[in-house]
């Protein structure tokens, strides 16, 4: 492995997929759940629905712009030649290698997830088709990394199928909400709307850090091959140190506001109570971004059991 500008080209656009994924993930869901409120022009809950509806379209679009030039990069990186002359290998990557075929389920999920964030129309259909183009971007991406080594019906591509699902949501619901969603409603008359999505994020996102907590650490016993030893001398265990670093500092966030902002809200319905939970989502959605630079890295680094024989 080789750090260099294709390296971190290719980590760069995989973070890049990474957070644009789970930021749509995030908004699909406010989205849902503002919906009715919203469907009256003058409801209080209208601009954090159009900002969920917005939010989730220019990320979607990000992300199958972020998957072109990571499977530019990875030409590229495969092939040894310079990222101009990578565009003519781009062909043969996509048909004669795993990589390639994983990279064109994800695509092809991340354009029909962009054709359900381009429709006007709410429904169980458009509802239907977006979470089956949820699911097939996260198998895709599972299939990117190093569970693909283990085949592609292995338990390795369950979990990280899964892990990708689950990181997606509990991420996609902390940047979704406390950078662009929950802000549109701070005003007194949105208090109850804000408080009731508040609920449901935080609700949420436990179930989804439990199954993130299983998955990866599934992950990380099969990457390091259950040896510490490996994780402290490794590259992929440093970046894996820094990664759950990055995810305690997450997990504190997310539980103040769940056991002391939350309940606070709930309590006294004050604006200062609801501008503190937005600003400790706001912080837990930046250490969910780092997450998914660090987890973008760590998918490019040799796994740890691998680099020391």
């Amino acid at each position: 492995m080789s750090f260099d500008g294709l390296w971190f080209g290719q980590v760069a656009m995989a973070a890049l997929m990474n957070v644009a994924f789970a930021f749509a993930v995030g908004s699909a869901l406010l989205g849902a759940w503002l919906a009715r409120d919203a469907q009256a022009k003058v409801s209080p809950a209208r601009p954090a629905w159009a900002r969920a509806q917005r939010a989730m379209l220019t990320a979607t679009v990000v992300l199958v712009l972020a998957d072109l030039g990571w499977l530019l990069y990875q030409a590229a990186s495969m092939s040894g030649v310079t990222l101009p002359a990578a565009i003519g290998v781009v062909p043969t990557v996509l048909t004669q290698t795993h990589v390639g075929r994983g990279w064109a389920i994800a695509f092809a999920g991340a354009l029909l997830l962009l054709g359900t964030a381009m429709t006007s129309q709410t429904g169980t259909l458009r509802n239907a088709l977006l979470w089956v183009a949820v699911i097939v971007v996260s198998v895709g991406k599972a299939s990117l990394g190093h569970a693909a080594d283990a085949g592609p019906a292995s338990a390795a591509i369950v979990m990280q199928t899964l892990h990708v699902l689950v990181t997606a949501v509990w991420g996609g619901l902390a940047m979704a909400a406390g950078l662009s969603v929950l802000p549109a409603l701070g005003t007194s008359t949105a208090r109850g709307m804000l408080i009731r999505t508040a609920t449901q994020v935080s609700n949420v996102s436990v179930v989804a850090v439990v199954l993130v907590l299983i998955s990866g650490l599934f992950n990380a016993v099969r990457g390091s091959g259950g040896s510490f030893e490996a994780i402290e001398l490794s590259t992929w265990g440093h970046v894996l140190t820094l990664k759950l670093t990055l995810v305690a500092l997450a997990l504190v966030l997310g539980g103040l506001n769940r056991f002391s902002a939350l309940p606070r809200l709930r309590r006294t319905a004050s604006t200062m109570d609801a501008h503190t939970f937005v600003n400790v989502l706001y912080l837990e959605a930046l250490a969910m971004i780092g997450v998914f630079v660090a987890a973008a890295a760590l998918s490019h680094s040799v796994p740890a059991f691998a680099a020391l024989g």
